[in-house]
């Protein structure tokens, strides 16, 4: 089982509470990062996550991820066409 480092943290003015550098750098945490803050099972949970801007959340939708996947999928196997100009995707299109 791994070792667990365990430190202590005050919670200060305006309910503020400073993250030990230790776990900030092993995971990874910048300043002006977010976390998420869950409340489970009588404890604090911090989770980083990323905000991703309302106008482009329909890219992480799970229908619009499986189609980036396909689409990789595709590109790796080298099923795609390669067009010279735009005019070469407009007349495949109209196929």
């Amino acid at each position: 089982m791994p070792r667990r480092e365990i430190e202590t943290v005050r919670i200060g003015a305006k309910h503020q509470v400073t993250l030990p550098s230790q776990a900030v750098a092993a995971l990874g945490l910048h300043r002006g990062d977010y976390l998420e803050v869950r409340l489970h099972n009588g404890r604090i949970e911090l989770l980083p996550v990323a905000i991703v801007p309302r106008h482009q959340a329909w890219f992480w939708t799970p229908e619009w991820q499986a189609r980036e996947k396909e689409a990789d999928e595709a590109l790796a196997l080298g099923d795609f066409t390669d067009h010279k100009d735009v005019k070469g995707v407009i007349d495949r299109l109209k196929l």
